[in-house]
């Protein structure tokens, strides 16, 4: 993805974001190209107070995109291992809503706020993206599941509105199961794709578009349309994901996944879930629930 060239103020206060001034865009930076991006709790809580702040000030758009080779790879496996082998569900779910949280503030902000992907967006990136206002592909990004499933009910309920429940589950019920850009557009989960170079200048373009709306009738456009989505139950499913999520954390199953990682090592336990079906047993035996009489 191309860096903007046009002049822009950038804010550095941040450790593991930056947040850039261009114009009628506002862009939160997501900067751990390290880590892929990964939505560790630093990051985290440095981009609510960015979007928070960027309320009142920056341009009349905000957007969002990543720094290096893709948008954000979900959440920092480093911490949530930390988390998912936790015996306290009531602490797992309030830290679970906390991230939700995080994300429906992007859905109830004043401003228009537009994704731009490339590369990769998983997981938690995902939901990220799902409540921001409009979204942006490149043709070749990939977007999809966690590689391995140690958990469930947090992410696919938020992909249901958009793409429907058949396509959602199909994301689902495969760990690591992804798509392209292209078809992020057919399903509805995106608004264009376009060269992967190209992406950034397609949001400023838009943003440059929209800010010619005056700015109260842009939320109140805004406010409808997720009137009409919240009437469907998009906030109530979004709430309810961190609950099953927390349950799940508890499951045997995880814990069976977890142990599978210690022993063979993350590479070798997502190599093992990408395998082919008709892969021979020694390279496609991985953790799986019980059939029962």
């Amino acid at each position: 993805m191309t860096t903007p060239t046009t002049t822009a103020k950038v804010d550095t206060e941040y450790q593991n974001l930056r947040v850039e001034h261009r114009g009628p865009i506002s862009w939160i930076v997501l900067d751990r190209p390290d880590k892929a991006n990964a939505l560790s709790n630093a990051l985290l809580d440095e981009f609510s107070d960015a979007l928070e702040r960027l309320a009142t000030t920056g341009g009349p758009v905000v957007g969002i995109r990543g720094e290096g080779k893709g948008f954000s790879a979900g959440y920092d496996i480093d911490q949530v291992g930390e988390y998912t082998t936790t015996k306290d569900p009531v602490s797992d779910r309030e830290r679970l809503a906390r991230n939700v949280n995080r994300y429906l503030a992007i859905w109830d902000h004043p401003k228009p706020v537009i994704a731009a992907v490339h590369g990769y967006c998983i997981a938690g990136a995902t939901q990220m993206c799902v409540f921001t206002d409009l979204t942006i592909v490149a043709h070749d990004a990939r977007i999809g599941e966690p590689a391995v499933p140690l958990g469930g009910g947090y992410i696919a309920p938020l992909w249901a509105p958009l793409v429907g429940p058949k396509r959602a589950k199909e994301l689902a019920f495969i760990a690591g199961n992804s798509i392209d850009g292209d078809t992020a557009v057919e399903w509805g989960w995106a608004n264009r794709a376009v060269p992967a170079d190209t992406v950034v200048e397609t949001v400023e373009r838009l943003a440059a578009q929209i800010a010619r709306v005056p700015s109260d009738l842009l939320r109140i456009k805004k406010l409808s349309v997720n009137r009409a989505m919240e009437a469907m139950g998009v906030r109530t499913a979004a709430q309810g994901g961190a609950e099953m999520d927390a349950l799940l954390h508890l499951s045997p199953s995880v814990a069976q996944v977890r142990a599978f990682i210690a022993e063979v090592g993350l590479k070798a336990a997502i190599a093992s879930y990408r395998a082919p079906v008709d892969a021979p047993p020694s390279t496609s035996s991985v953790p799986s629930g019980k059939a029962t009489s």
